[in-house]
């Protein structure tokens, strides 16, 4: 795949405000792991390799299982993730798919069991900021690093 443009190069002073608001935002946000998790979640989802390597990345410095990380994209089907997670998840599914779900009575019901107002607030503009990410990477073409070794034969 061919990258498209380099947004930081097309529009240095907009995205630099929204690196500035996505880092603020995850100094005020949920615990880091959790964070990790929606993050690769989400960008499942939507597709975005370059956030899949960069989340999966940081979610493994900050001790997370490769296990764990493997079976995300199963979260409802593995026992591996606490009632608190499974309310992140299952809201950050709906909102990802927000045109399929229109973020279903059930699921918030859950999130409202897990986390305060504040929370709930800090986790949707988590999800917001991840899915903008998402669309950046995936919609210009944005191709993470890769080591030389690993390159798929021509």
């Amino acid at each position: 795949m061919k990258p498209r443009l380099v947004p930081f190069v097309a529009a240095p002073q907009p995205m630099q405000a929204f690196v500035d608001f996505s880092t603020a935002m995850a100094k005020e946000g949920v615990e880091p792991s959790l964070a990790e998790l929606v993050k690769v979640r989400a960008s499942q989802i939507n597709h975005c390799a370059f956030c899949l390597h960069m989340h999966t990345r940081e979610a493994l410095a900050q001790g997370e299982s490769e296990l764990r990380l493997t079976m995300l994209a199963a979260w409802e089907e593995s026992p591996l993730y606490s009632d608190r997670e499974r309310a992140a998840l299952a809201w950050t599914e709906a909102l990802t798919r927000l045109p399929e779900t229109g973020a279903p009575e059930a699921v918030y019901a859950q999130l409202q069991a897990q986390f305060t107002p504040e929370e709930q607030v800090k986790l949707t503009m988590l999800i917001g900021i991840i899915n903008a990410w998402n669309r950046f990477g995936v919609g210009f073409h944005a191709v993470h690093p890769v080591p030389h070794a690993a390159k798929a034969a021509a």
